[in-house]
């Protein structure tokens, strides 16, 4: 997918937009030395960061952390090496001249965390839980072979793929990659090779008959 151009130092690869919801998932890569100045967040943002390192008042984040913003945070940010994360968004952000009183971020690695184990092998780590935005954000790592039964999704998903490969009804998804199952879709999930993917969801999933 092609890359739209900043005068900024930073470029973004449009991925997926819901205008109904005002979200949307983008890959950001920010040339060495380049920022964005003090902005307020209308709405929610989450980043995972896939090389280089992103800075800001609150802290430094480096590939595999995961930083989460909620409505009305306020901060800058520069990446002096560069940097190149995935961001998925729900509203917008504008300008601001001060952090104030504002609601601060929320920093993770998850490399530090415990996995949970479920019966069928498959493992995760529940990174964000917000009930405000509606969503949930986590890791999940499939061991190879294995496959959910299939189910419905009520309320919309985003699954990028960190390493490995998913496969569904659509097609296979590769690392770097993102699938995008929306409100209503039934399918299976497979992967043959094992994969580790984090996952956004809105609402949840319904199992269906086999």
């Amino acid at each position: 997918m092609p890359w739209t151009g900043s005068t900024s130092g930073i470029r973004r690869r449009p991925l997926w937009s819901d205008e109904k919801t005002n979200r949307n998932a983008q890959i950001i890569e920010f040339l060495p030395g380049s920022g964005m100045p003090l902005h307020r967040h209308v709405g929610f943002e989450l980043m995972y960061v896939i090389e280089g390192s992103l800075t800001d008042q609150f802290g430094t984040l480096r590939p595999g952390n995961i930083s989460y913003r909620p409505n009305g945070c306020v901060h800058a940010a520069t990446s002096p090496n560069g940097a190149i994360v995935l961001a998925v968004i729900s509203g917008g952000n504008e300008p601001a001249e001060e952090i104030g009183d504002s609601p601060q971020p929320e920093f993770y690695v998850p490399e530090d965390q415990a996995w949970i184990e479920a019966p069928s092998g498959i493992r995760s780590k529940q990174i964000v839980a917000d009930e405000n935005a509606n969503w949930t954000v986590g890791i999940r790592r499939y061991p190879e072979g294995v496959a959910a039964p299939r189910h419905r999704h009520d309320g919309d998903e985003l699954l990028f793929v960190i390493e490995g490969e998913s496969m569904d009804d659509s097609g296979t998804t590769t690392p770097g990659n993102m699938s995008y199952m929306p409100h209503g879709t039934e399918h299976t999930f497979e992967t043959r090779t094992g994969a580790t993917v984090l996952t956004v969801e809105w609402g949840r999933k319904e199992p269906l008959p086999a």
